[in-house]
């Protein structure tokens, strides 16, 4: 199916002329198909599969509202509209954000080849499509990773014609940002999920319409954003949405972090401590001391079952630093019990379609 054919399926929907639509990934040249899903309830726009990065994807349905809210709100943070260019798959939240904010801004988007590799050179040629004078476009840190590695001069001059890069996904790296900026890119930071419509925190401030709150340690987010909750599974939904007084829907997220004078803090997700020997170790914050080493291109750290210390801290690696030199890193930041008793050196790390890291995928080959 084309992209005009699903900007006007979408457009339907949103305008609640026509059904619901639920856009999965497929192998032809599109990259994807749409279908209606029958158990969608009224008012749904559209149902996204949440990533599936560590378990089983969720059904998730976004009201009109959510979508339009979403949309409303990251022009108001931006203080912009503009053409996009899409450069992730539209069966996640972040490809149909894409459309859904040009719909609403009355511009056209241009799409990669769905088919095809993300190559820099992939990403210039397209980018060289775009015709309004204002250009937005969505990345994952992975993307603009491969995008900064020996970039051409092409390459760098179309991503500094862009008025912002919206960068979310999975956390960048410290070096992968002083980068972008040392390019003069115009990157924001952002912090969502599926439940959300995708980014609802921009560098660390909640768009306009959006909460967010701590409880227990874990971040609640909230507002029109907000899903109504995961297609046949009301227990779940019930367990994880919820609607307080003031009638404003909440999404607990998997993530640990705090909210002061506004700004949200996200310190790793609640199945990312690993218990090994007793100690308690944030595969996080090991990771991000793992990234810090020179020569370290890309990491991901997470923890493993063992027979002897219950399980054990891991890494996967990409790039050419030394494990002593990151062995010593993390013992001198965090201490002996968070050094990676595996490391895997990998020549580039697994991905899923949507351009995050496979944590099942590498948790596995480090068990392995």
């Amino acid at each position: 199916m084309s992209i005009e054919t699903t900007l006007g399926a979408l457009a339907a929907a949103l305008n609640e002329e026509g059904p619901a639509v639920e856009i999965l990934h497929d192998d032809g040249p599109a990259g994807h198909r749409v279908v209606v899903p029958p158990d969608a309830p009224d008012g749904t726009a559209a149902v996204v599969r949440t990533s599936g990065s560590t378990g089983t994807p969720k059904r998730t349905a976004l009201p009109v509202e959510a979508l339009a809210a979403s949309a409303m709100a990251t022009a108001l943070e931006l203080k912009m509209e503009g053409q996009w260019l899409l450069a992730l798959p539209l069966h996640y939240v972040a490809g149909l954000s894409v459309l859904s904010r040009s719909l609403y801004a009355g511009t056209r988007p241009w799409a990669m080849d769905p088919a095809g590799s993300f190559t820099a050179e992939a990403f210039t040629d397209a980018a060289a499509e775009l015709t309004d004078r204002v250009r937005l476009t969505s990345l994952v840190p992975t993307q603009l990773q491969r995008l900064l590695t020996a970039p051409t001069g092409e390459t760098l001059s179309a991503l500094r014609r862009f008025d912002a890069i919206l960068l979310g996904g999975g956390r960048a790296s410290d070096a992968l940002l002083a980068r972008a900026r040392s390019h003069g890119l115009r990157v924001t930071l952002t912090y969502g999920m599926s439940e959300t419509c995708g980014g609802c925190v921009y560098d660390g401030r909640p768009l306009p319409g959006v909460s967010a709150r701590e409880e227990g340690g874990r971040l609640w987010l909230g507002g029109d954003v907000v899903a109504s909750g995961y297609l046949g599974d009301p227990a779940l939904t019930a367990q994880r949405f919820r609607t307080d007084a003031a009638g404003t829907r909440w999404f607990r997220t998997d993530d640990l972090g705090g909210v002061t004078g506004g700004l949200v803090t996200v310190q790793g997700r609640t199945d990312d401590v690993v218990i090994t020997g007793g100690v308690k170790v944030s595969a996080g914050a090991v990771q991000r001391c793992v990234e810090s080493v020179p020569g370290v291109e890309a990491a991901l750290v997470v923890g493993v079952p063992d027979a002897e210390w219950g399980a054990v801290v891991a890494a996967a690696i990409v790039g050419g630093a030394g494990e002593d030199a990151v062995a010593a890193a993390v013992r001198a930041e965090l201490g002996p019990a968070a050094v990676p008793r595996r490391i895997a050196r990998l020549a580039a790390m697994p991905l899923l379609p949507n351009g995050k890291p496979d944590r099942m995928a590498v948790a596995a080959l480090l068990e392995g």
